[in-house]
């Protein structure tokens, strides 16, 4: 055998002993089902924890449990210290320039609320409004209620026929001169990478205000919003394996500090008395009542789990994965595949698909029966399933802790349902 030849083995075997060492820290992953093992694909409706999520989310109430911000006692300072510590981590994670351009949420549904909310005061009767036709329904709804105060129009971006934004009929609409573009970097329904740097620099061209939801691309890849160049950028701690109940809403300096608050209390005030309030400076500003403590806290830990990761080789694992189903899946027959089919790095996580002529919520359920866990639905993307007409679809979304074994567990599953329905 060759140097090269023993040196690749080598590589290989570290990387499987390494990527077997990061499941094992997923500890609801070793259930098993009817003596089946847990084949969990749904990664993109909620990630599995790792255990030093666990760890410091108990930790905090067992050793730190206090209110931030609020008082003088040790334990307050010891918290509101690890507190503001998560901000610097997400900040530095997504490379943002300044701390007080971080904003916690419970989610990205409650940041793009804020958003769509603040702008009340800018937008008026006759003003554009762009969405991308595979948005979730948190990247359409908040905006359509910001038509109804404001007088102003939505307007969907067409895709074309892979599923993908359609450049040729964005780049039309946006000579309309949008007062807003709200985009997604990957489709929580397919799986879909948009080329989100260039789609917001043609709507800079235009002095349109853009929003990213990085809910489905945060876990998944490197994001960098300076270099995006977005004015936001939003995202949930419970799809890059960190608790439920918290998110990050990022907002260039300027446009951020210009949103009017969605939710007024204690914490985000300067003075208050019964004739005037004055707001205080971001965070705070932005950040009424008593935050999700313990979340945030979680937050951190799973920012710290992945920085600790190769992502570089990650995701080329998660990328081979992917491939690796979307053949699968084609060489099983009687399988239709939504979105761009076995292109590089223009599918992200997710892959749809529907058994002909069979009903996507029977198929996941003989699945669940067979220990095989998939979404089902419209995925919370009814536009987008109108536009491909469907009702809904299936969807089989993976994490790092994903595996080959998951894949072939799925197939199996499948021929079975094939062989029962058909």
């Amino acid at each position: 055998m060759s140097q090269a030849s023993n040196n690749s083995d080598t590589a290989a075997n570290i990387s499987q002993w390494r990527h077997q060492n990061i499941r094992e820290q997923f500890p609801l992953l070793a259930q098993r089902f009817d003596a089946m093992p847990l084949c969990y694909l749904d990664t993109a409706a909620t990630s599995q924890k790792p255990q030093i999520v666990i760890d410091a989310m108990q930790r905090y109430y067992q050793q730190d449990n206090a209110n931030v911000h609020r008082a003088a006692h040790r334990l307050s300072a010891r918290v509101t210290s690890q507190y503001e510590a998560v901000r610097h981590k997400v900040r530095q994670f997504i490379h943002a320039k300044r701390l007080d351009e971080i904003i916690f949420t419970h989610g990205t549904t409650e940041s793009i609320n804020m958003v769509a909310f603040g702008l009340s005061g800018t937008l008026s009767k006759g003003d554009i409004i762009l969405i991308d036709t595979a948005a979730h329904h948190a990247n359409i709804v908040p905006w359509q209620e910001l038509a109804k105060r404001t007088g102003a129009i939505i307007k969907a971006i067409p895709l074309d026929k892979q599923c993908q934004i359609d450049i040729s009929a964005y780049e039309a609409l946006l000579t309309l001169r949008p007062k807003v573009v709200a985009l997604c970097h990957v489709s929580n329904a397919l799986g879909t990478l948009n080329p989100v740097k260039d789609l917001v620099n043609k709507a800079k061209h235009y002095n349109a205000l853009t929003l990213v939801d990085g809910a489905q691309a945060i876990a998944h890849m490197s994001v960098d919003v300076d270099d995006l160049n977005c004015d936001f950028y939003v995202f949930s701690g419970h799809k890059m394996y960190g608790p439920t109940g918290v998110g990050i809403l990022y907002g260039r300096f300027e446009v951020l500090d210009s949103l009017s608050p969605m939710m007024t209390g204690g914490e985000m005030i300067k003075t208050v008395s019964f004739t005037h309030t004055e707001f205080g400076e971001l965070p705070n500003r932005l950040e009424a009542g008593t935050p999700a403590i313990a979340e945030v806290i979680g937050l951190g830990a799973a920012i710290d789990f992945i920085n600790d990761l190769p992502r570089a080789q990650m995701f080329m694992h998660e990328q081979q994965l992917l491939h690796y189903l979307q053949q699968q899946l084609l060489q099983l027959g009687d399988i239709e595949l939504y979105g761009v089919i076995s292109a590089v790095n223009t599918n992200v996580g997710a892959v749809a698909f529907n058994l002909k002529g069979e009903h996507h919520q029977d198929v996941g359920i003989l699945l669940d029966q067979q220990g095989v866990a998939v979404r089902c639905g419209h995925h919370c993307a009814m536009p987008l399933m109108h536009s491909l007409n469907l009702k809904g679809c299936c969807r089989a979304s993976i994490g790092l802790y994903s595996n080959q074994a998951d894949i072939d567990q799925l197939i199996h599953a499948l021929k079975e349902v094939k062989a029962l329905l058909l």
